[in-house]
């Protein structure tokens, strides 16, 4: 993917990649640096990765009305490879990816002011785990 783009594969690349890779999810700054290999602790060098690998559209970096900036990996083992939807646990800040939904009024249709307009699902609530404490 970064030699397809013009990108050199270096280590701290492909260490933020893997990390992305195995959480399967948006993540932010912070969970990335927790799922890095021991040792690799520079802050600056995984926000520019993070923001060079954006750029690039490898990544999709997205705020969900929370203020932080979650980053998600665009690959080829991903199920959506889309500008999907995302739910947004406001107990835990988990993050989790919705499947393709369509959005409709009681009668089930389109609501006028969608028709043609391009727009972005954003769920926000409670998740099980948290509703269940």
């Amino acid at each position: 993917m970064l030699r397809e783009r013009g990108l050199r594969a270096t280590g701290s690349r492909m260490v933020v990649l893997t990390a992305l890779h195995h959480q399967r999810g948006p993540m932010t700054h912070e969970q990335v640096m927790a799922g890095l290999e021991e040792g690799f602790t520079d802050k600056a060098t995984v926000w520019r990765i993070l923001s060079d690998l954006s750029e690039e559209g490898i990544l999709r970096r997205m705020d969900l009305g929370d203020r932080i900036w979650r980053y998600e990996l665009l690959d080829d083992c991903r199920p959506v490879a889309d500008d999907h939807g995302h739910f947004l646990c406001e107990g835990c800040g988990v993050v989790r990816c919705l499947p393709p939904m369509r959005v409709t009024d009681t009668h089930g249709g389109v609501p006028t002011v969608l028709l043609g307009a391009a727009y972005r699902m954003r769920l926000t609530g409670r998740c099980v785990d948290c509703v269940a404490a």
